[in-house]
């Protein structure tokens, strides 16, 4: 597995460099294809926070995208932490994998929003650039508000079973994807009430 390190706003010393590298590289005997990890290190600015040190780590394989994020009072902890959330998610996966390739649900059968996964010819949504800016101090007024992160995408056609895995995958609250049985654009977001929800374009 290749992994890349990057550090924003913090400095990251060559032996946990090594370290991060050596633990998310066996990350691979859960599950296999996972071939790119991207690591990244930063530190919360805020002093009342006492774990402010960062990891986030998303790893590729399988056309699927999983990701993890923890905070802790020390980079090295907080990469431990993101390490044991991605344990969970790979063998999870490995399990969805499995079950579909011994007769699991068939693509198109949408009728049940679940985290079934069926396979996308090896493409997903892929996250292509990500442009940050310094977090401004929060605005009382919805006028006062502007833009401070971008990220652009390539959006693929996928089941409705696909999107909500790859969400859950992501951790991310909502998911933008292509329909694939409408050839629409369509968002599943998690509910209030731990269901989910799809808005479909008309």
């Amino acid at each position: 597995m290749h992994v890349s390190i990057r550090a924003r706003l913090v400095e990251v010393d060559q032996p946990l460099k090594d370290l991060t590298r050596e633990k998310i590289s066996k990350l691979s005997r859960f599950l296999t294809g996972m071939d790119f990890a991207e690591v990244c290190f930063s530190e919360e600015r805020n002093p009342r926070i006492a774990t402010n040190e960062v990891c986030e780590v998303t790893l590729t394989g399988h056309g699927h995208f999983v990701r993890a994020k923890s905070s802790a009072a020390s980079a090295q902890a907080a990469m431990d932490l993101v390490v044991d959330k991605l344990e969970h998610q790979l063998v999870r996966l490995k399990g969805k994998l499995d079950g579909q390739k011994h007769g699991g649900p068939k693509r198109g059968h949408n009728h049940h929003v679940g985290l079934h996964v069926t396979p996308t010819n090896g493409t997903a949504t892929a996250v292509l650039d990500e442009v940050m800016a310094p977090a401004p101090a929060a605005v009382s007024d919805l006028n006062e508000a502007h833009v401070v992160k971008v990220k652009q995408f390539v959006v693929v056609a996928m089941t409705v079973e696909d999107a909500a895995l790859q969400m859950d995958l992501l951790q991310h609250d909502f998911y933008l994807f292509t329909n694939c049985e409408t050839q629409r654009s369509a968002v599943i977001y998690r509910r209030d009430d731990g269901h989910l929800g799809l808005i479909d374009a008309a």
